[in-house]
């Protein structure tokens, strides 16, 4: 049920919850494509190690995610709005614990940069799950029309990826020097770690300032009647945990969403290796990053009448499809190290990304449609808990997909350190390494769409039918 007297949802609301999303992607892309780097080849962190500490880091959200979330559903820091002081609490301390990721610790003992590492990690972890969640789940509160909802999560995967393409396209050519190895005689990239925490910090206030602005803009529109009372403690652990599994469309969305983060979203240091040790020019890494882009550029306009026609299962299931299939072509498309090769490399990401980038478009407004079969189905105002249990497997595939990179380097060689000399052939087998673990994301996904998750165009029908009778 909509509350009465509030401004008709519109372009206010769009714009803020876009700025939501860009302030969390301001921390979270900083973190996603450098922490790994600065602490592998900046800190000298092994890559063994590194791996253990992501895995550790995202149990420990295990239970951070479903406390938080469920202390969002049941307790009021602010008078008028449920969620919004929750994301001023938690982006002010997001500042601090972003800052601590990245102090150079190079001084520190390898026990300590290992437990630096780890706990500003988990740190960090805590804060931004204390401003993602209650945002997360706001959208499932500002409108109860699935197209409205539609609109809401294009706008938030604009905010999510201008942040991506300035760190991509502004940063190398701060954070890396060009250096003439003593060795092969090459000029290569070498990363400049000192020159990440003053960044670090720009970003952070940067980030606060347009979640300042979210909570400005938005306004909580849907009013939740629990037919039950929420519960707190273990017990709401166990009914959120019901609540999930339970959900088929969430399962299969959730399945989806981690092949998709961990094998797309958070391999982009991947991406960095290729330019740094293939094409040895990482100053273009942004020039790729926007034309990986492009996919979603075109279906951010297309999307809304696409989905109206065919539904938003049919119409993800079949660029999964297409991305799987160009995923495997690409292993196979010779590639130099000059323009014309760094030109046939983006090409092939555009259609590698070409079902992720559906998939983050319309991510948001799966997990709303999720979240509202949930309610109708239980009586319950759960948004905050079944968020939060998302979120924490979208943050576990972050730490898997970190692991796997990881693995994934320590399989063909890489050698840790500052100024660690890679061997000839390592840039190939990046760049065919790169192109596996995205082909992979593809697969599950396509798979975890077409076959577990559940709302087809029937489906959506029949919720955007009950939205209107209770009007």
């Amino acid at each position: 049920m909509e509350k009465s007297g509030i401004r008709p949802f519109g372009w206010r609301d769009k714009l803020g919850y876009a700025m939501g999303d860009m302030g969390c992607g301001f921390s979270f892309q900083l973190v996603s494509t450098f922490m790994q780097l600065f602490y592998l080849q900046f800190i000298g962190i092994k890559a063994e190690d590194y791996a253990v500490i992501i895995l550790i880091s995202k149990a420990f959200d295990a239970v951070n995610d479903v406390l938080i979330g469920n202390l969002v559903d049941t307790k009021r820091i602010g008078k008028k709005s449920k969620y919004m002081p929750w994301i001023i609490a938690g982006g002010l301390i997001l500042v601090i614990f972003n800052v601590m990721i990245f102090a150079p610790v190079t001084a520190f003992p390898y026990a300590g940069k290992y437990a630096w590492c780890l706990i500003s990690y988990c740190l960090w972890s805590v804060a931004y799950t204390m401003v993602n969640v209650p945002y997360g789940s706001l959208h499932s509160v500002i409108t109860n029309d699935p197209r409205e909802r539609v609109s809401l999560s294009t706008f938030r995967s604009i905010g999510a990826s201008l942040p991506a393409i300035i760190i991509m396209i502004v940063l190398p050519n701060i954070v890396y020097n060009r250096v003439e190895n003593p060795v092969t005689g090459v000029t290569e990239e070498f990363l400049k770690g000192e020159t990440l925490l003053p960044v670090a910090l720009v970003m952070s206030v940067i980030a606060f300032a347009t979640l300042w602005g979210t909570t400005k803009l938005v306004k909580e529109r849907v009013q939740r009647e629990n037919s039950t009372v929420n519960k707190t403690g273990f017990t709401a652990l166990i009914s959120a945990f019901k609540s999930f599994f339970t959900n088929r469309a969430m399962v299969g969305a959730t399945i989806a969403t981690i092949a998709s983060v961990a094998l797309f979203n958070s391999t982009m240091a991947l991406n960095n290796m290729v330019f740094q040790y293939f094409f040895k020019d990482v100053g273009k890494v942004g020039i790729a990053m926007v034309g990986s882009y492009a996919p979603m550029i075109v279906f951010m306009a297309l999307l809304g009448k696409l989905t109206s026609k065919f539904g938003k299962k049919k119409v993800i299931v079949t660029c999964m499809l297409v991305g799987t299939i160009a995923g495997v072509v690409s292993l196979f498309v010779p590639m130099t190290t000059d323009m014309t090769g760094m030109l046939i490399y983006i090409v092939c990401l555009m259609g590698l990304n070409l079902g992720n980038a559906v998939f983050q478009i319309s991510v948001w407004a799966i997990v709303a449609d999720c979240i509202e079969v949930s309610y109708r189905k239980t009586g319950k105002s759960e948004e905050g808990s079944l968020y939060a249990l998302y979120s924490f497997f979208r943050k576990l595939s972050q730490g898997i997909g970190q692991a796997v990179v990881s693995w994934g380097l320590i399989a063909i060689g890489f050698v840790e350190g500052e100024n660690a000399v890679q061997s000839a052939d390592f840039g190939n087998k990046v760049k065919n390494l790169y192109f596996i673990v995205l082909a992979a994301g593809s697969l599950i996904a396509f798979l975890a769409m077409a076959f577990i998750y559940n709302i087809g165009q029937k489906e959506e029908k029949e919720l955007a039918a009950a939205v209107t009778e209770n009007e």
